[in-house]
């Protein structure tokens, strides 16, 4: 996002926040599930109609005209928390009209993680995503399906119910289901993972994708776990994905940064080496 778009989202973010807090309890989770499903319906019209967004996001029209629009379009359609913050978001002054589609589904998941926070379900909602993102990764055929964007959303909805339906929570399944539904997404083992790292950082961690031949035994996580919180200076959390390619040894990354300690990588510099 370019700048005003940026300072847009944080407008946006700020009015969000105003209608998730309170005390945690299972019906407060309910009540965002439903601010977040109706943000998420929001964001998949104003995705399919490019000529709402652009009226939305006119900076052309005073901000009070852009939200009584939404006003008028929404008020028999949602409930007066989601309709607060969409005529918040569409006062903001957007740098394009798709801006405005991508802040909703992003404030859509971070209302749906408010709920997964609020019914304590963090911690298997993280770990829910992080599984799933490794059957997609194992399934050429459901990555192809799941990140073609040109796939009618309905089909994909449909493929999803049949995954997910009865085998993750309620949060996971509307996350999954509206991520990968957008039509922004190009990548869905990447898309998820994306989820499932925001859900790490809303229980104050950051996540550390490891990648090794083998399972790590408990001891040896919380070795890998001690010496990552030292070297980053901030607590973490490990996700491990096996892979019998990389032979032996770690690949480690932590945001953008990795290291590669596979016996595979230094076999590859081996290789170039002699070549060389």
């Amino acid at each position: 996002m370019h700048a005003s778009s940026r300072a847009a989202m944080q407008e946006s973010r700020a009015s969000l926040q105003q209608h998730t807090g309170g005390a945690r309890s299972r019906t407060r989770g309910e009540q965002l599930l439903t601010l977040a499903d109706e943000l998420y319906a929001v964001a998949h019209v104003l995705d399919g109609q490019p000529s709402l967004r652009r009226a939305l996001s006119d900076a052309s029209s005073r901000p009070e005209d852009r939200a009584g629009l939404a006003r008028r379009l929404l008020a028999a359609q949602v409930g007066a928390d989601t309709l607060a913050v969409v005529e918040t978001v569409a006062r903001q002054r957007w740098s394009r009209p798709l801006d405005l589609v991508e802040a909703t589904e992003t404030l859509a998941t971070e209302a749906a993680l408010d709920a997964a926070d609020a019914r304590g379900e963090l911690d298997g909602v993280e770990d829910e995503l992080f599984r799933f993102a490794r059957i997609v990764a194992g399934d050429d055929d459901l990555a192809r399906i799941l990140g073609n964007r040109s796939a009618p959303r309905e089909g994909k909805s449909a493929l999803l119910d049949r995954l997910l339906t009865g085998k993750v929570s309620p949060v996971t399944e509307r996350l999954i289901r509206n991520s990968l539904t957008s039509s922004h997404v190009h990548n869905a083992e990447n898309e998820i993972e994306r989820l499932s790292t925001a859900a790490a950082r809303r229980r104050g961690q950051s996540v550390a994708h490891v990648t090794s031949a083998v399972p790590l035994t408990a001891a040896q996580e919380q070795r890998l776990v001690a010496t990552l919180e030292r070297i980053h200076g901030k607590t973490m959390g490990l996700q491990v994905q096996v892979d019998p390619d990389v032979l032996g040894g770690l690949v480690i990354r932590v945001d953008d940064e990795v290291i590669d300690g596979s016996i595979a990588h230094r076999l590859d510099e081996a290789g170039r080496r002699l070549a060389g």
